[in-house]
């Protein structure tokens, strides 16, 4: 079979730009709404209200895709029950939210590498320096998180909580590459009904799983339980079903449509500094020296991406 071409390599339009950052404070804030709602569901319970969410009410009033259905099913299960089933377990064997949304960043260098694979996309200078200063900031997250001045923080992470976060990122990863493949094999589909109905996929596996594992299972099927959910519970499902996955996967999918994954990729590592900026003015977390470093690091990497294409364009057509 022929290699599907990879998209033209174009500077981002300024809407394009606002898209991402858009993303990124919905994926940022996605943090906090995690940590809320583990705390009134287990980890396949919290997967299968969010995906209910997500495709409710919208799946009554939107068509499906014009796509292949291998491709929705395989992007459903990739998000779904691999990036965040793997993501909510992770986080209750033994990762912080903070140190959990930085290591899940790491998905930029599996995107890269799953499309330099899969999409023939190389990766441009401008992009391999920006992920060279990106790889500092995380290492400096990292160093806060796991070094002595930190140390409920370190208490709090295990082997199984880092491997599992990290398993989340690579199928996150993954899932960008299938949204590029559908892409490629339907031009023009519509991103928004493409994660619409890939909603519909983890709900049965989660809904499977927690049967299987969770002991208080048989529990939800009674209306009390459901009542006592706090607010706060419910009102964590609504964000991360609703705005983090509807709104940002729809918007996320309309930038791979239009540009290279490895290009709109690193954008996501802008989300730990919304999510420490969330979990300051909601939490009450404060931000530490180690981590200021990360964010000055991250902020010049997403610079050198976004603007070192227009550069080298300017600097390749001289005065």
């Amino acid at each position: 079979m022929t290699a599907p071409a990879p998209a033209p390599a174009t500077p981002f339009r300024p809407r394009d730009l606002l898209t991402a950052l858009l993303v990124v404070v919905l994926w940022g804030v996605n943090f906090v709404a995690m940590k809320w709602g583990l705390r009134s569901f287990t980890p396949f319970q919290l997967g299968a209200a969010r995906y209910i969410f997500a495709a409710l009410p919208l799946l009554l009033m939107i068509p499906p895709p014009r796509v292949n259905w291998r491709w929705v099913l395989c992007f459903g299960m990739l998000q779904g029950v691999g990036q965040f089933g793997f993501l909510f377990i992770g986080m209750q064997v033994g990762i912080t939210a903070g140190l959990a949304s930085v290591l899940l960043q790491t998905q930029v260098f599996f995107t890269a590498l799953f499309a330099f694979a899969f999409l023939h996309e190389k990766p441009g200078r401008p992009l391999v320096w920006g992920m060279a200063l990106a790889t500092l900031g995380l290492v400096c997250f990292g160093v806060h998180h796991l070094g002595p001045e930190a140390p409920g923080a370190a208490a709090a992470t295990t082997v199984a909580g880092l491997v599992l976060t990290l398993c989340a990122a690579s199928l996150w990863a993954a899932s960008h590459i299938v949204a590029r493949l559908a892409q490629n094999a339907a031009p023009g589909y519509d991103p928004l009904a493409f994660v619409i109905w890939s909603s519909l996929v983890p709900i049965v596996p989660f809904i499977v799983l927690s049967a299987i594992f969770d002991p208080d299972a048989a529990r939800w099927l009674q209306w009390e339980a459901l009542a006592n959910v706090p607010l706060s519970g419910w009102a964590a499902v609504a964000y991360l079903g609703w705005a983090a996955n509807t709104v940002g996967n729809a918007l996320w999918t309309h930038l791979l449509q239009h540009h290279p994954a490895n290009r709109v990729a690193p954008f996501s590592l802008a989300v730990p500094v919304v999510g420490l900026t969330a979990g300051w003015l909601v939490l009450g977390e404060t931000v530490a020296p180690w981590q200021w470093a990360g964010i000055a690091f991250i902020v010049v990497a997403l610079a050198c991406v976004v603007l070192g294409p227009r550069f080298q364009a300017k600097t390749a057509s001289g005065p």
